[in-house]
C-alpha cells in the first residue's frame, strides 16, 4: 500500500470516527453499533502503529492518555469565569425576572432554560480548530491547566469539525460522569478491594485534576458545553444560535435546552422539567435561565461577581441508601402501569421514605433495578422520591432481573405499550383499578371537590357495582350509602349533599376531573377560559385546540380524541344528564371573595393530615398567596405537618410565622 493511500485511509477513518463521536456524545443519536465503532478505531490504531510518523495530536487514538505530568500549572483565564447568582425560591426567581425587565424597558426578552449539570466547570481553548488547552474554573480568574486529562474526556473533539470556526474560540462547559459509569467504576473498585465512590461529582472533581491521564481516561468522564468566553469572529447573535454552532463544530451542547418568549413561560417550563429529571443518567442540581440575545446581555452587563443576564434556579437535593424489598405495579387513572419500589424505611429530607416510583419498565431495565438491591434514593425539591442508582457492587447473589407483567394485575387484560413511548397501559376502560383512581381524582379538591368521597368509600362503591362511571355518583341515595361499611345515616347524607353541590363546580374543575391525558389543572383552566362551554370545546378542531397558548399538538390530539371517542361522549352526556354544569360558572371555592393571603408567601413542610401538597398549594393560590419551596427571610408563613424538620428550624431561626393545619384552616376562613 502506497504512503499516499495510507495517509488517505487514516484521514478518512479519523473524520468518520470524529463524526460518530459528535453524533454519539453531542446528539445522543449514534448511527453505528459499538462493535462497528470499535472496528473503525482498531483499524486506525493498526495503521498508526505501522506508520508512527503519521500519528497527530488530534487523532482520536490519542484520547487514551499520555505520560503523567509533574504538576498542575496555574493559568489565567482569557475572560474571567464569573459565578452565577442563584436562588432556591420561585418567588425570588420571579423578582429577578422583574428586575431584568426593568433594566431593558420596552424590550421583549427571550429566555433560555438549561440544565445545570452537577460536575466541574471547564474552559476549552481551540486555536485554528485545534484543542490547545483545558483549564478548570479555579477562583474564576485563575485555574489549573488540565489539558492532559481533558484530552481523555469523551465527547471533547481534539479538532473542531468543518472549516468555519473562528481562529480562537473559548468554549465553557461542564465535565461530568454518568450514574451508569459510576456504578461500573464502583464494581471495579470492589474487585480491587477499594472503597466505593459516593457520588459522580466528587469522582469527576478528583479525576480531572489527576497527574496521570491514563487513570482519568479509565473514569469515562464526559462533557456538555453551555457558554462562550474569549472568541474571535463569532457569527452567532443569540445563545440558541451559538448552541447550534457548537454542534456544527462537533462539540456536545447541554441537552434539553428550550427558548421561551417571556420569563413566566420559562418558569412554567422549569416546574415541569424538574419532575422529569429522573429520566436523566447524569446529575443536575438546578436549572439556568439565560437571556437569549447577546446584544441584550451586553447592555445588562454584570456586577462585580456575576452577570446580570442569567440566574440559577436551584433545588435542595437529598440522598439516602436503603434496601429495595419488593417491586410492585399499580394501575393509574389512565391505565398506566407504574412500578413502585417498596423500600426499607429511611429518613430523607425530614420524612420517612418507604416507597419510591420507578416510573416505567424502561427505567427499571436501564438502571437494572432488582428486588433485594441496595439503592440510592434521591429527593430533589418537590419531586417525589426516586431511585437514583443501584449499588451493584453490594448486590446479593441470586438476584434476578425484574420481569414486567404482561397482563393487568387487576382485570387481567393484556397490557399494551404506547406507540413510540415508554409507558405500558391497561387498555380496559372498565378496569376496576382505573375506575377507582379516576373516581378519587374526580372527587379531589383540585377537581370536583366532593367532601367525604374518600378512597375507602370509593373502593366499596366500585366493588359493589354501585358506581361504574362518573355519572353514577349522582344517582346514589342516602339509603344505598347507609348500608355500606362505616357509613351511618348522617355520613351518607353528608356525602349525597356534597355530590349534589359538586354539580355547580367550575368548568375548569370539571375538565380537570375528567382525567383526559395530558390535561391537568393548568391546561384545564386555559381551555375553560378559552372555550367557556363544553359544546364550544367539542366543536373545536385539533388545529384550533393546538393554537391555544400552552396546549400544542400533543395535548390537542388527546383532548379531541377524548371528546369524540365513544367513552368520552358517554361520560360527558351522562354527567350532563345528571345536571352537572357544562360551562363557566361562578363558584366560591374557585375564586373566594376575600383574599386573606394576598401578597403572602407560604412554604409547606412535613406530613399533612388533611391535604395533599397540590391541594394546599391550590388553596393558598385561591386565597391570593404564593406557595414556594424553600424558607427565606421573605417567607411569611410556614405550614408545618408532622416531622417538619430542617425547614421548621430555619423558619424559627428567621422568625417566620409557623402554622399548624388547624391554624391554616382558620386563616382560610378569615378568623
Amino acid at each position: 500500500m502506497s504512503k499516499a493511500h495510507v495517509e488517505s485511509e487514516i484521514e478518512s477513518l479519523r473524520e468518520e470516527i470524529r463524526g460518530h463521536d459528535a453524533r454519539y456524545y453531542g446528539e445522543a443519536a449514534p448511527t453505528i453499533t459499538d462493535l462497528e465503532y470499535d472496528r473503525l478505531m482498531d483499524r486506525l490504531k493498526e495503521l498508526e502503529a505501522a506508520h508512527p510518523a503519521l500519528v497527530t495530536p488530534d487523532s482520536p487514538t490519542q484520547r487514551v492518555g499520555g505520560a503523567p505530568v509533574d504538576e498542575l500549572n496555574s493559568v489565567r483565564h482569557l475572560v474571567p469565569m464569573m459565578s452565577i447568582d442563584n436562588t432556591y425560591s420561585l418567588e425570588e426567581l420571579r423578582r429577578y425576572g422583574e428586575r431584568t425587565a426593568k433594566l431593558l424597558p420596552d424590550e421583549s426578552i427571550e429566555w433560555v432554560v438549561e440544565l445545570k449539570i452537577d460536575g466541574v466547570a471547564m474552559s476549552l481553548i481551540y486555536e485554528q480548530g485545534q484543542l490547545t488547552r483545558g483549564v478548570t474554573r479555579g477562583d474564576g480568574t485563575t485555574g489549573d491547566d488540565v489539558t492532559h486529562n481533558v484530552r481523555t474526556v469523551l465527547g471533547v473533539p481534539l479538532r473542531l469539525a468543518g472549516d468555519g470556526f473562528p481562529p480562537l474560540v473559548e468554549v465553557r462547559g461542564e465535565i461530568y460522569m454518568t450514574n451508569a459509569d459510576l456504578v461500573r467504576l464502583n464494581e471495579k473498585r470492589q474487585e480491587q478491594g477499594l472503597e466505593a465512590y459516593s457520588n459522580t461529582r466528587n469522582v469527576t472533581a478528583g479525576s480531572i485534576r489527576l497527574l496521570d491521564p491514563r487513570i482519568c481516561a479509565e473514569r469515562r468522564l464526559r462533557l456538555f458545553c453551555h457558554g462562550v468566553g474569549q472568541v474571535e469572529g463569532l457569527h452567532a447573535t443569540t445563545h440558541m444560535e451559538f448552541l447550534k454552532q457548537l454542534g456544527d463544530w462537533g462539540l456536545p451542547a447541554t441537552p434539553h435546552v428550550e427558548c421561551f418568549p417571556d420569563f413566566e413561560a420559562a418558569i412554567t417550563h422549569c416546574e415541569g422539567l424538574i419532575e422529569r429529571l429522573h429520566e436523566l443518567d447524569f446529575e443536575v442540581d438546578g436549572l439556568v435561565l439565560k437571556v437569549n440575545r447577546f446584544d441584550q446581555r451586553g447592555r445588562l452587563g454584570a456586577t462585580s461577581k456575576s452577570p446580570r443576564w442569567l440566574i440559577a434556579y436551584k433545588f435542595e437535593k437529598y440522598e439516602a441508601v436503603t434496601r429495595l424489598n419488593e417491586i410492585r405495579v399499580q394501575v393509574g387513572k389512565t391505565g398506566t402501569i407504574t412500578p413502585v419500589a417498596e423500600l426499607e424505611p429511611v429518613e430523607l429530607a425530614d420524612t420517612t421514605v418507604s416507597r419510591a416510583s420507578l416510573h416505567n419498565a424502561d427505567e427499571i431495565a436501564r438502571k437494572d433495578v432488582r428486588e433485594g438491591d441496595t439503592v440510592v434514593v434521591e429527593k430533589a425539591g418537590k419531586i417525589i422520591p426516586h431511585i437514583l442508582r443501584v449499588e451493584t457492587h453490594l448486590r446479593p447473589e441470586g438476584t434476578k432481573p425484574f420481569l414486567f407483567p404482561t397482563h393487568c394485575p387487576e382485570c387481567e387484560s393484556e397490557l399494551v405499550k404506547d406507540e413510540g413511548g415508554v409507558y405500558i397501559r391497561c387498555p380496559n376502560l372498565a378496569c376496576p383499578a382505573q375506575l377507582r383512581e379516576r373516581l378519587q381524582y374526580f372527587a379531589s379538591r383540585t377537581a370536583m371537590d366532593i367532601e367525604g368521597l374518600g378512597e375507602k368509600l370509593i373502593d366499596q362503591l366500585v366493588s359493589t357495582g354501585l358506581v361504574k362511571r362518573f355519572a353514577d355518583l349522582y344517582d346514589l341515595t342516602v339509603e344505598q350509602l347507609a348500608q355500606l361499611e362505616r357509613m351511618g345515616q348522617k355520613s351518607a347524607q353528608n356525602v349525597v349533599d356534597a355530590i349534589r353541590e359538586s354539580k355547580s363546580r367550575s368548568f375548569a374543575r370539571l375538565l380537570n376531573g375528567l382525567t383526559i391525558r395530558h390535561v391537568g389543572t393548568r391546561v384545564a383552566s386555559i381551555l375553560a377560559e378559552q372555550f367557556q362551554t363544553m359544546s364550544a370545546l367539542q366543536a373545536a378542531t385539533i388545529e384550533q385546540l393546538s393554537q391555544v397558548e400552552e396546549v400544542g399538538p400533543i395535548i390537542a390530539e388527546s383532548v379531541y380524541s377524548f371528546l369524540h371517542n365513544e367513552n368520552g361522549i358517554e361520560t360527558i352526556n351522562g354527567l350532563e344528564e345528571a345536571g352537572v354544569s357544562m360551562g363557566m360558572v361562578k363558584e366560591q371555592t374557585t375564586a373566594p371573595q376575600h383574599q386573606p393571603f394576598a401578597g403572602k408567601s407560604f412554604v409547606v413542610t412535613g406530613k399533612l393530615e388533611n391535604y395533599t401538597r397540590d391541594e394546599i398549594q391550590l388553596l393558598i393560590e385561591q386565597y391570593g398567596g404564593r406557595a414556594t419551596s424553600s424558607v427565606s427571610a421573605s417567607t411569611d408563613y410556614l405550614v408545618a405537618g408532622e416531622k417538619a424538620g430542617s425547614k421548621l428550624a430555619k423558619a424559627q431561626e428567621l422568625g417566620v410565622a409557623v402554622l399548624t393545619e388547624e391554624e391554616f384552616h382558620a386563616l382560610c376562613a378569615g378568623e
